[in-house]
């Protein structure tokens, strides 16, 4: 079934046909504010309310086919509303009063585990460094399988200013990544 038809069918009061259209674009809304905060806590919780403030303006939408788009833009704006109210404050783990080398390991210290989740949370740092534009596209792209096609859509630009964005966070990528991996 399309999001066009779901859409309508939700207006129409059956609320299993939101709950599918959540279903269908929920990951991508949580990869574009975790793409434009750089916080994945807050990307939640972003990503919450673009869904509930999509529910409450569904009958705005005036064109059902461009749900997605529609969405996106909701998230857009959730993002941006975050970002100037100034809630971007973090609280250093060390401000909770613990030692975090005295907690245990969840998987018993294993290195390999351990490699893998420092190599993991390094490339997530260096992705969240990246310029806005260039984040975004990157999230979309690799953490929610969007095409150039659906990324240009949501952010009102060419497919080919998509490729560019993506040519240039690979190769910001590459180079931070193999200066602090050696």
């Amino acid at each position: 079934m399309s999001d066009a038809e779901l859409v309508r069918q939700a207006l129409g009061g059956r609320n299993e046909a939101y709950e599918e259209l959540v279903r269908r674009w929920v990951r991508r809304v949580v990869a574009l504010c975790h793409a434009r905060v750089g916080r994945a806590d807050v990307a939640e919780d972003l990503a919450q309310e673009t869904l509930l403030r999509g529910y409450r303006a569904l009958g705005t939408l005036t064109r059902p086919e461009r749900f997605g788009a529609w969405l996106q833009g909701i998230a857009l704006r959730a993002c941006l509303d975050w970002l100037k109210a100034g809630e971007r404050r973090t609280v250093a783990f060390s401000a909770l009063g613990h030692d975090p080398d005295s907690f245990p390991h969840p998987h018993g210290g294993d290195e390999p585990d351990l490699d893998r989740a420092e190599e993991r949370q390094g490339l997530l740092a260096a992705v969240e460094a990246l310029p806005p534009d260039c984040r975004t596209v990157v999230m979309l792209y690799y953490y929610q399988d969007v095409t150039y096609r659906e990324i240009a859509d949501a952010l009102g630009v060419s497919p080919a200013t998509v490729n560019a964005r993506l040519t240039r966070a690979r190769a910001l990528l590459r180079a931070r990544l193999t200066q602090a991996w050696r």
